[in-house]
């Protein structure tokens, strides 16, 4: 069996930059076990899987607009993971710049998330995602003892730990003890602060799902976009993740909701040749 493969960065408009994500478009779902060991092979933070939700993968809607339609999933090269932006932004692109789709909207159905809409705005792409609420929380001692340094506030939501900080150099300069971090499982871990030349700052640290540290992590922006959206009083914001990568994104928070704007570019594409 062979089933193609593309390698996209996303959240950038250059190459080697953003946030690498490998798409395998399929006809039907592959076994759990063999999808996670294509990821585990691949060795990117997330690989994406989707498969159409009717027989065409297209369904017409009124007027001239059409939305294409799937089920997607994403998995780490060590498990499979509730909600992935990156890796959803360039599984859209490749419906829209590789697979030739005429749609101006793709709607992927999630497992738990519901269903999540990646509209086309020429180059731009903007993925509408729930967004997500934290509260603040008292620090756990491994989050200080493993970003070598005590944020100002932390807050908490399902997944997440967010740590905020002063200024973007405190981010810049945090050197985190993985092993640490990993202890705080099955939370990852999010640091952030005011930017310079943007609105916001982040670095994104999950050690215990495999990543270290995400070059540019969509879903985090679910968490962020709201804290910040609140603290700033604006409802648009412009945010940088400041890996060594690096990778921007444009935030719209309207009530429930977040709409997670970047582009992509692809970099690879190939077939995957299974038993």
């Amino acid at each position: 069996m062979q089933i193609p493969i593309y390698q996209i960065d996303a959240f950038t408009n250059s190459l080697f930059r953003g946030n690498p994500a490998a798409v395998c478009p399929l006809r039907d779902w592959l076994d759990d076990d063999v999808m996670q060991a294509v990821a585990a092979e691949n060795n990117l933070s997330e690989t994406a899987f989707f498969v159409p939700s009717d027989t065409t993968g297209e369904a017409a809607t009124s007027g001239q607009d059409r939305i294409a339609a799937f089920e997607i999933r994403w998995f780490t090269p060590t498990c499979e993971v509730e909600l992935c932006g990156h890796a959803t932004l360039a599984s859209a692109f490749v419906i829209f710049e590789c697979m030739g789709s005429s749609a101006k909207r793709v709607v992927f159905s999630t497992r738990t998330r519901g269903d999540l809409g990646v509209e086309r705005h020429g180059k731009l792409l903007s993925m509408d995602f729930p967004a997500t609420t934290s509260t603040v929380c008292f620090a756990p001692i491994d989050l200080a003892v493993g970003l070598g340094a005590t944020p100002v506030e932390t807050l908490e939501n399902e997944s997440h730990y967010i740590a905020v900080f002063d200024n973007e150099h405190d981010i810049a300069e945090l050197q985190p003890d993985f092993a640490t971090l990993a202890r705080l499982a099955p939370r990852a871990i999010v640091a952030t602060a005011r930017g310079t030349s943007v609105d916001f700052v982040s670095r994104y640290f999950a050690p215990a799902h495999g990543i270290d540290e995400d070059p540019v992590t969509g879903s985090s922006h679910c968490a962020l976009a709201p804290y910040w959206s609140e603290r700033l009083g604006k409802p648009v914001l412009a945010a940088l993740q400041i890996s060594r990568r690096g990778g921007e994104l444009r935030c719209t928070v309207d009530g429930n909701r977040v709409a997670l704007s970047g582009r992509c570019v692809l970099y690879m594409t190939g077939q995957i040749v299974l038993p």
